[in-house]
């Protein structure tokens, strides 16, 4: 058996754009942007998007390069591993793309995803 380690920068990466959105979100507001998973839907779990004002016990904090603070959950530390978080707009649709490649499976609606 082997045990894989990872810094809390290797688990996740967040484009300009979606850097720039958190920060537009938190431009009237005192916090940070919190991410965890939960369970949900019909394949397993979903991402969790808050604004807080401070980190939960466990958190990893991690401060982006537009300054702003990202909070992830422990617990969502390993479905997340090399994931990428991007804001896309398809027509005049905006939206967070988590571009994970953990995810083994996902539902037809892309509300839901399952880990290997």
């Amino acid at each position: 058996m082997s045990v894989e380690t990872y810094t809390p920068e290797q688990a996740l990466t967040v484009t300009e754009a979606a850097q720039e959105h958190f920060r537009k979100q938190l431009a009237d507001k005192a916090g940070a942007i919190r991410l965890s998973v939960k369970e949900s839907g019909c394949t397993g779990y979903k991402y969790v998007i808050d604004i807080v004002e401070q980190k939960e016990a466990d958190d990893v904090a991690l401060t982006l390069d537009n300054g702003i603070t990202l909070f992830v959950a422990t617990d969502a530390m390993g479905m997340m591993r090399g994931t990428q978080i991007d804001y896309t707009r398809e027509g005049l649709n905006r939206t967070l793309k988590f571009i994970n490649p953990n995810v083994s499976d996902e539902c037809g609606c892309g509300e839901s995803f399952n880990v290997n």
